[in-house]
């Protein structure tokens, strides 16, 4: 029971933790705001000193606050709509059918059932690489989207175990903070690259504009800029710090939730062995690999990571769940296995009859 009761309490303060990060975000939007009315004043402001621009720049930013508000709501509507059409169209994922992929279905709905939870949409994307997410907003609208080579290289115990992950992001409410997350960044990358191009106007507005000349104030202008620019660059960072703290924690309590349902941790460890080294989808972007079971990076690039390493998940479910490791996994040397299996419900997977698919939009690698 303790190790229950850790678990949920985890779970309940990492949603409090991600309200307030998400709320971060917002703060965010306002300081690019200021930083935006500072910079513009720095270069208009002729003789003006420091305190004085920063004086104008804040009762500026009061006045655009709640135009800032109403365009950040409006852009999270959109996100909110379009979301799932983006995801779609940047990772080529297609809906599939029980009739069509009855094997992933069965597994699926056996998870499901078991909890009494809806049945989210499937969804396969036709590549050799092998990953898998969750997305959507609602009940109505969750998917989980599995790739190809997944598919091929995993059991069912193990690919049960990854519906299990995906599951559990969807329960733990991480699949629509995530997304919230992505939409509200998207506006920081966006009016901070519009900000940057401004401000490297800067020379033609000061070329056109009145000189400075003498006096204490001079300088006024340049503070202005550089403290623009800096607010921006604090901005931009923060919120690439934001997403990697909402993505980080929870990948550790989806592999808990997937031995939850699953009460298999050692199928747990094994996915995440064999999906090691084979994740990457670099046409791809970031904001929704973020949304993937693995998006590990390398070097010094594994400092801004949105995932734990492979390493520290099967050395979490080892310690904390039971389970057994066996070291990395060589899936290249491994035979696939047969199209036509059993679930645990005792239902047969289809055989080579399978209907042809397009290839998705980063296929590599020609199938037999």
């Amino acid at each position: 029971m303790g190790a229950a009761f850790g678990l949920y309490t985890h779970i309940q303060h990492n949603r409090i933790r991600s309200v307030v990060l998400i709320g971060g975000l917002f703060f965010l939007v306002y300081l690019l705001v200021f930083a935006f009315t500072l910079g513009i004043l720095g270069f208009i402001a002729g003789d003006a000193s420091l305190g004085e621009i920063l004086g104008q720049a804040w009762g500026d930013f009061w006045r655009l606050f709640p135009w800032a508000t109403l365009a950040t709501g409006l852009w999270v509507v959109l996100g909110y709509r379009l979301h799932q059409r983006l995801i779609d169209a940047a990772t080529g994922a297609q809906a599939v059918t029980r009739v069509e992929e009855p094997r992933l279905y069965n597994i699926l709905e056996n998870l499901c059932i078991s909890r009494g939870i809806p049945t989210p949409k499937l969804q396969i994307i036709e590549t050799d690489v092998m990953n898998a997410y969750a997305s959507g907003m609602h009940d109505g609208q969750y998917q989980i989207a599995v790739t190809r080579g997944l598919m091929n290289a995993l059991n069912d115990q193990e690919l049960e175990s990854v519906l299990g992950h995906e599951l559990t992001h969807i329960r733990n409410g991480d699949v629509r903070l995530m997304v919230v997350a992505v939409v509200i960044a998207g506006v920081i990358t966006l009016v901070g690259e519009f900000v940057f191009r401004i401000l490297l106007q800067g020379p033609h507005i000061r070329s056109s504009g009145s000189s400075s000349s003498g006096g204490g104030k001079k300088g006024g202008g340049a503070g202005a800029i550089i403290i623009a620019i800096v607010l921006i660059a604090v901005a931009w960072f923060l919120s690439l710090v934001i997403r990697f703290a909402l993505s980080r924690t929870r990948e550790y309590l989806a592999d808990a939730g997937s031995v939850e349902l699953t009460k298999n941790p050692d199928a747990m460890i094994s996915a995440l062995r064999k999906i090691q080294g084979h994740a990457e989808m670099p046409a791809v972007p970031s904001g929704i690999m973020e949304m993937c079971i693995e998006n590990q990076k390398n070097g010094v690039a594994d400092l801004f990571s949105t995932h734990p390493s492979v390493e520290a998940r099967v050395d979490k479910l080892v310690k904390l769940a039971g389970g057994h490791d066996t070291g990395p996994i060589d899936v290249t040397a491994q035979v696939p296995p047969p199209a036509t299996t059993a679930d645990a419900g005792g239902i047969q997977a289809e055989g080579d009859g399978k209907p042809a698919r397009a290839a998705g939009p980063w296929d590599s690698a020609q199938r037999s």
